[in-house]
């Protein structure tokens, strides 16, 4: 059997993964498995909307799409100060 995927069907999926890994990451931050001031929280955030907005241009949604821009945004702003922050002076 020959499996066929178009693009839909794997937009589709990587919404659904993108779900996965939202719901994956919050379960972890409650669980106090990862901080939420760890470049690790922030780069599980960044997959997760990105991964949903690829799902978003089979099924278009205004609001999500927004949110989803809001939360790659804020992630790429938290991994910068993370991985650029200043040492503090003794």
């Amino acid at each position: 059997m020959i499996f066929t995927f178009d693009f839909t069907t794997i937009a589709l999926a990587l919404g659904l993964l993108g779900f996965c890994v939202y719901v994956m990451t919050y379960a972890m931050l409650t669980l106090q498995i990862i901080s939420g001031n760890s470049v690790i929280y922030f780069t599980l955030n960044l997959t997760a909307s990105t991964l949903v907005l690829i799902g978003l241009t089979v099924n278009f949604n205004l609001a999500a799409m927004l949110i989803q821009l809001f939360w790659i945004t804020m992630s790429i702003i938290g991994i910068s100060m993370r991985l650029f922050r200043r040492p503090a002076l003794a």
